[in-house]
């Protein structure tokens, strides 16, 4: 099976840590964010990876080299420009025509690759994406109105919705509705696909999940990896 790692974003977020290293260099106790993920997609029998890098793209390839000595085979495509996170899909060089596991770089989570896979192949979609509910509290009071009249109003309420987690499973088709040479991000390609009337679906669970898009998640990510290392690394069970 085969894997893409979107690695190619500057991480302005993440600064100043990313003014010397790539964001998925960043260490998580005693390891890179992108090595935990390397590990955990061999664990779920994904020995071919592919890495699309761009900011800061050869000290990736320093580290991971052809990835023999993490028990994969990695290969890169470097940007010449930034391409977004969806861009340089289109350029990767798959080996099959199989479904490919796409995930973002800074993305730390126990989910279970082969149950999202098995729900990718049991549907008709180009496109799963790993999703989870989140609620987010308004620290206001929300008024419902009408017009200039006010029918409703609730003291700082809760909502909830469905987020995307930043890790897919795509048919190789989904290539031809990403254009060349283009800066195009998953959110991009996603409203494309639903204009033109193509299902997406998406892969709800209760996994553990933290995007480290922020030095606050970084923090969190180091404080709270001891705990869940043996979750994150464990082997899947036989089938």
């Amino acid at each position: 099976m085969e894997a893409i790692i979107v690695t190619g974003g500057k991480g302005l977020r993440m600064a100043p840590f990313t003014k010397v290293l790539p964001k998925g260099l960043l260490p998580i106790d005693d390891r890179p964010i992108l090595e935990i993920i390397v590990q955990q997609l061999k664990n779920y029998g994904y020995k071919t990876i592919h890495m699309a890098c761009g900011y800061l793209a050869s000290l990736i390839q320093a580290y991971f080299q052809d990835g023999k000595e993490f028990g994969v085979n990695i290969d890169y495509f470097v940007e010449p420009k930034p391409l977004g996170t969806a861009g340089p899909i289109k350029k990767v060089r798959l080996q099959s025509d199989q479904p490919v596991l796409v995930i973002n770089c800074d993305i730390l989570t126990t989910l279970n690759f082969r149950e999202m896979m098995d729900f990718h192949k049991a549907g008709s979609s180009l496109l799963t994406i790993a999703s989870q509910k989140k609620s987010v509290a308004i620290e206001f009071g929300v008024l419902q109105t009408n017009g200039p009249r006010v029918d409703q109003f609730v003291e700082k309420p809760t909502q909830s919705a469905s987020v995307s987690m930043g890790i897919y499973i795509m048919d190789p088709a989904i290539v031809d509705f990403i254009p060349d040479d283009t800066y195009y991000d998953m959110s991009d390609l996603i409203v494309q696909l639903l204009t033109l009337g193509q299902e997406i679906r998406h892969f709800e669970n209760e996994s553990f999940w933290l995007d480290i898009g922020r030095p606050d998640d970084f923090a969190k990510a180091g404080e709270m990896f001891p705990r869940i290392k043996d979750q994150l690394l464990k082997e899947p069970e036989p089938r």
